[in-house]
């Protein structure tokens, strides 16, 4: 089934309609994440460990939910699959929360994975929609440059930026990711009826 241009159009005006309608939530979300990430750059070391924490949490909650409910549909295929998957995340859940350092170098492997991947799309979304967000698209481009940059700096300084890296570089992300968000709810607010 073909997607015709009218289509595309109509898609087109329905996100710029969201995004005028919404532009509020967008702007606190921004606000909310500067603040955040000023923190984190300010105490990296704590920053760090208390996001390896929160992960090692999500790890056991998601765990300890996968085993219940993997108990709960014993007759369905895959048991033994979703109950070693399960202990997997308790397991590694419990050993983030003992051991949050060792969490922290392995969570540096993953942010850099994370930020070259955030890089390229917030590049490819800041070009797709320079048109739509004239001014704040430049916001998002250097968004998704220094997601590059971040994850750059990372491997650099491997492995003794583990104690800090994840803090610092979540709180830079952050600033710059709240920045570009504000400046998005706050073109977003002045798009035109007409334009949608």
């Amino acid at each position: 089934m073909a997607v015709s241009q009218t289509d595309i159009d109509q898609l087109h005006r329905a996100a710029l309609a969201s995004l005028r309608e919404h532009w509020k939530f967008y702007l606190i979300e921004g606000i909310i994440l500067v603040a955040l990430g000023v923190v984190a750059v300010v105490v990296p070391q704590v920053a760090t460990v208390a996001v390896t924490i929160l992960l090692g949490w999500v790890f056991l909650i998601s765990g300890i939910f996968g085993l219940f409910t993997t108990f709960w549909m014993r007759g369905v295929p895959g048991f033994w699959w979703s109950l070693l998957s399960a202990v997997l995340a308790i397991v590694v859940g419990v050993m983030i929360g003992v051991w949050p350092i060792g969490g922290a170098i392995s969570l540096t492997y993953v942010l850099i994975a994370f930020f070259l991947v955030e890089g390229v799309a917030s590049i490819m979304f800041a070009l797709e929609h320079r048109r739509d967000l004239r001014g704040a698209w430049g916001w998002m481009l250097v968004s998704g440059l220094v997601d590059l940059a971040l994850g750059g700096i990372i491997v650099a300084g491997l492995p003794g930026a583990a104690e800090w890296a994840v803090g610092l570089l979540v709180g830079i992300n952050m600033v710059f990711g709240g920045a570009a968000l504000i400046a998005m709810a706050l073109r977003a607010r002045r798009i035109a009826p007409s334009a949608i």
